[in-house]
């Protein structure tokens, strides 16, 4: 009588030979030191400009909520440019978008230029707030798991405020969340009182489960695993994206091959007792990274926030080389005179997959200010009520622009590893 392999079978052989796996093939194997040619993304790099201009949009849009005159001068706005991450002098900039920015002159000063916000954009902040309410739990959660990826179960509260747009919380979640939910939740300082971190007090055993690892249970429950288990895959694999002109090649093929079937060792797991130098070190980052960048709203963030990180997540400092070298899952772009770095999962055809409430409210956001750039001050009156910008199932941003994934076609040039991929990209995005 023939025994049928079920999933029960799959998961007890997986997690037989996952500690012969972990002790042995770090040692054993070697995987070919090799990057791949960086190929441009011109989709993603549109996507990753409109983001630009969003986020420095929210940025003044909440400086002048917490002002205690609820405007700002353009004197206060001379030197924040470079914090705002944009390319044009922040003055221009926000003259921009009329329809969220009024300028009116100083009420003491008549040749001094101040700029409040319209009323649309006070009822999109409105909106913002009732958002972050809705999406508590989830923020949350989300906190949890970035603290439980990294070495002592905290972050310097520096690393994660620059990460709060790209992680979806709130102006002050730091002192919201550590009030309200204090028996998960801690801030505290350093020895000489200068630094403080926000540390996880209690451990969810049941947030320590991958992205990743929910796809593949994902997966089994609609019978896939099987399938894969007799096509020779392993159980857990990293979804792969190649620009074109990678992904037919041999090399390419068993390289990546090689890759999968290294043991996937989860970033909720102790990886102090992994060979620093070895190939399942390397998976284990890719992992970190894959696991950070699914976590954030827009399936990306910039290299030096992640560079922030690599001490409390147990990565080396030049950690570039994973980017050029995994193509597949991972895009580098070099736009807004930044690197910033995306999943490519997070994206079809110049759309954000799966968008959250977050990023949707941003979506009319952005619709708003897009209004403004064309239309000037008619945008006022052009715009439809507040609730009619962008309905709940539409975004309204990822794909406006973009039409499709386009990519400059290469010849997937291969190339030796090396110790100077990072200085390839060394750019403005290192004073950030």
């Amino acid at each position: 009588m023939k025994h049928r392999i079920t999933i029960a079978d799959l998961h007890f052989l997986s997690s037989s030979l996952h500690p012969i796996f972990f002790n042995h093939q770090q040692q054993s194997r070697s995987i070919t030191k090799v990057r791949l040619k960086w190929v441009k993304n011109r989709s993603l790099d549109n996507i990753i400009d409109i983001h630009t201009d969003l986020k420095a949009a929210n940025i003044l849009k909440d400086a002048i909520i917490h002002r205690p005159t609820q405007f700002l001068t353009a004197k206060s706005l001379s030197d924040t440019q470079k914090l705002l991450g944009i390319t044009i002098p922040t003055l221009r900039f926000i003259r921009r978008y009329p329809t969220l920015f009024e300028e009116f002159p100083h009420p003491k000063y008549a040749s001094l230029p101040c700029f409040r916000l319209t009323q649309i954009a006070l009822n999109l902040h409105k909106l913002e707030q009732k958002i972050y309410e809705i999406e508590e739990p989830n923020i949350v959660e989300r906190l949890c798991r970035v603290l439980m990826m990294s070495r002592n179960k905290q972050l310097p509260l520096r690393s994660l405020h620059l990460l709060r747009w790209d992680l979806g919380f709130p102006y002050d979640y730091d002192q919201v969340l550590a009030g309200k939910y204090g028996d998960m939740f801690e801030i505290v300082k350093s020895s000489n009182g200068l630094l403080s971190s926000l540390k996880l007090v209690k451990w969810v055993d049941e947030f320590a489960v991958s992205e990743l690892q929910k796809s593949n249970e994902a997966e089994e429950i609609g019978g896939d695993s099987y399938k894969r288990f007799l096509r020779g895959k392993s159980v857990l694999e990293f979804p792969l994206s190649f620009p074109r002109g990678y992904g037919g090649q041999k090399k390419v093929k068993a390289w990546m091959d090689e890759f999968q079937k290294l043991p996937y060792v989860s970033p909720y797991e102790d990886s102090s007792k992994i060979d620093p130098g070895s190939e399942l070190m390397e998976k284990r980052i890719v992992g970190v990274l894959h696991e950070f960048l699914s976590l954030t709203v827009y399936k990306k963030t910039k290299r030096n926030y992640l560079r922030n990180l690599t001490d409390e997540y147990n990565m080396p400092f030049r950690f570039t080389r994973i980017f050029t070298r995994y193509p597949g899952i991972f895009y580098l772009s070099l736009k807004c005179k930044t690197t910033s770095v995306a999943l490519k999962e997070g994206y079809r055809r110049g759309k954000l997959v799966n968008p959250c409430r977050i990023a949707k409210y941003r979506g009319k956001f952005h619709h708003v200010m897009r209004t403004g750039l064309i239309y000037r001050k008619k945008g006022l009156e052009m715009l439809p009520e507040l609730d009619k910008l962008v309905e709940d199932d539409a975004v309204g941003i990822d794909g406006e622009e973009s039409s499709g994934d386009e990519e400059v076609e290469s010849s997937g040039e291969w190339v030796e590893d090396d110790d100077d991929e990072d200085e390839e990209f060394d750019d403005a995005s290192d004073r950030d």
